[in-house]
């Protein structure tokens, strides 16, 4: 196997009693102290979450939805959780695209109250919480309470997307009066109170999520919404529920990846890394142009389906086992050309039978496991706070299709397309990785490339985020707003973008390979932001090791004990 060439930030963090990977070093701590206390896996991950809607509002809180993916190991046995909401159930396809057209509109705005869906966090806190929980979820939430009233100092990476958004979201109803102290965004080492953060906190800990979605926060949440011209009712919150689903897997190297199917992206991964278990791509060497390339190659067929194919199940019959069925995997792996780029295909035929994220892993001393992922969807989503709850809300609704023949297309009570994906890697029946990359629609692209560089490049669990990361853009998405191909229409191969640290001669190669390539700084987060924990000999409690990485792109930080 080639030598891994990525330089590590750090070295990967070890524990043997529990772990907490998190975007923000004090919510890793917060969730690393309930593990101290004898809290359960699932206990830490709700206390990080909470902590990073304190500390992390540009990329999730309690306004957002989430994905869950864990190992019980009492039972043997892995668990997912869609927490994603659904659309207001009283407003018709018709309707909105009359609402869109007095706004002149062709797609549901991003920052507009007609993006809200239920946020689904809430719910899937007290759902997960119940199965699997022990502490009491006032104790989880007790110091993200005392820091929301008592401040903290804001980290670097955090600071500078909340100043580069504070514009956009200026006007927003409510949002300057929690997020703009002193009329603009906190600086990095400032310290930043949200107090009415901490009272919704309060509430969720006293009476559970029937606080959020049927008491005082949840009327608060629907008038807000009405206010600013959106359809969101008492009853589309008091009736939300999640569901619990059956992860997918496919085999690579030895290894199961696992993934949430649909209504999320997590079809794409599986795709990407079923095409790839056909090429030898340790061979070529890591970071290289031909190892790129036949990634590059299998993320446009990967997208070409997903954009056709990703919906709320619920509301269409989607073929996603014909979609990673071996027979048609290699049928499209036949369409990778290893010696040019391809333009951008069609989807498979077959008989049928885009963010800002944040991404967190806990594990405890038992050998439990939880891949974690949380999400207002873009920035602080709409922008749009409910009076005195100190949380903005989603705008995932932006992600629906308009187009009625696309089964991801807007209906009342339906699900969009989400990007977030949580994703796991077990070998001989026990998970040896829990990882996620956020990013909008890179992450299947972040998740193939931290894969291979763990299971073909040999990359420890630091280095594998660490190393330089590509995204190729311009690949069809199954919404209304970019539906089309992202690109000029004479450009037939989409834009492959390079973070600074791949050789300038791996960037000619792919030129010559027929990649439209050019260089990208990634600080608007293009490369997405990455946790990873890797564990040795889950089943040996005498010699279980935890070893944890985090990203170097943000304030990440991983803490074991």
């Amino acid at each position: 196997m080639p030598s891994a060439t990525a330089i590590a930030s750090s070295s990967p963090v070890k524990g043997t009693k529990g772990m907490v990977c998190a975007s923000q070093p004090l919510a890793a701590r917060i969730g690393l102290d309930i593990l101290k206390q004898g809290g359960s896996v699932v206990d830490a991950a709700i206390a990080t979450n909470a902590a990073l809607g304190l500390m992390e509002p540009t990329s999730c809180g309690v306004g957002g939805d989430l994905f869950a993916l864990g190992w019980d190991n009492s039972e043997g046995k892995l668990w997912a959780y869609n927490g994603s909401g659904r659309s207001p159930k009283g407003l018709a396809l018709d309707e909105l695209r009359e609402l869109l057209t007095m706004i002149d509109d062709e797609a549901i705005p991003l920052h507009s109250a007609l993006g809200v869906s239920v946020p689904g966090a809430v719910e899937g806190w007290q759902v997960i919480h119940d199965r699997f929980g022990r502490l009491a979820m006032g104790e989880l939430l007790a110091s993200t309470i005392h820091h929301a009233r008592k401040g903290f100092q804001v980290t670097p990476v955090i600071a500078r997307h909340w100043q580069k958004t504070q514009e956009r979201y200026a006007r927003a109803p409510g949002f300057a009066r929690t997020y703009l102290p002193d009329g603009r965004a906190p600086q990095a080492g400032e310290t930043f109170h949200n107090p009415d953060l901490a009272a919704t906190y309060e509430r969720i800990a006293n009476d559970g999520s029937e606080a959020f979605y049927a008491g005082p926060i949840g009327r608060t949440i629907t008038d807000s919404v009405q206010e600013a011209g959106g359809h969101l009712t008492g009853d589309d919150l008091a009736d939300h529920r999640g569901e619990w689903v059956e992860p997918l897997s496919v085999s690579y190297r030895g290894h199961e990846l696992w993934e949430l199917g649909p209504n999320s992206q997590g079809l794409a991964a599986l795709q990407m890394v079923s095409l790839m278990e056909g090429f030898d791509l340790a061979s070529l060497g890591s970071q290289t142009a031909a190892a790129m390339h036949l990634m590059v190659e299998a993320k446009k067929l990967a997208y070409a389906d997903l954009a056709r194919h990703c919906a709320d199940p619920e509301f269409a019959s989607l073929p996603v086992g014909a979609l990673l069925r071996d027979e048609y995997i290699e049928e499209r792996r036949k369409l990778i050309d290893i010696g040019h780029a391809s333009s951008l295909p069609a989807p498979g035929q077959f008989a049928l039978g885009a963010g800002d994220t944040v991404y967190l892993t806990t594990a405890d001393s038992e050998g439990n496991v939880v891949s974690w992922i949380q999400s207002n969807y873009t920035g602080f989503g709409t922008g749009l706070v409910p009076e005195g709850c100190g949380f903005s809300l989603q705008n995932r609704g932006a992600l629906f299709s308009l187009d009625p023949d696309h089964p991801n297309c807007y209906a009342p009570g339906k699900r969009p397309f989400h990007t977030i994906i949580p994703a796991m890697v077990t070998r001989d029946g026990l998970p040896v990785f829990a990882f996620g990359v956020m990013g909008g629609d890179f992450q299947p692209q972040g998740h193939l490339q931290v894969l291979t560089n763990i299971l073909d490049f040999g990359m420890d669990v630091q280095r594998a985020g660490d190393a330089p990361r590509w995204q190729h853009v311009g690949s069809q998405r199954p919404i209304h707003s970019l539906s089309r191909v992202e690109r000029p229409e004479k450009d037939e191969f989409g834009e492959l973008w390079l973070e600074p640290g791949f050789h300038d001669d791996e960037y000619k190669k792919l030129e010559s390979l027929g990649h439209q390539v050019r260089w990208h700084d990634g600080k608007g987060g293009e490369y997405g932001g990455y946790q990873g924990l890797w564990i040795d000999h889950l089943d040996d409690p005498k010699r279980r090791v935890y070893c944890g990485g985090t990203e170097s792109r943000k304030d990440g930080c991983a803490m074991g004990y």
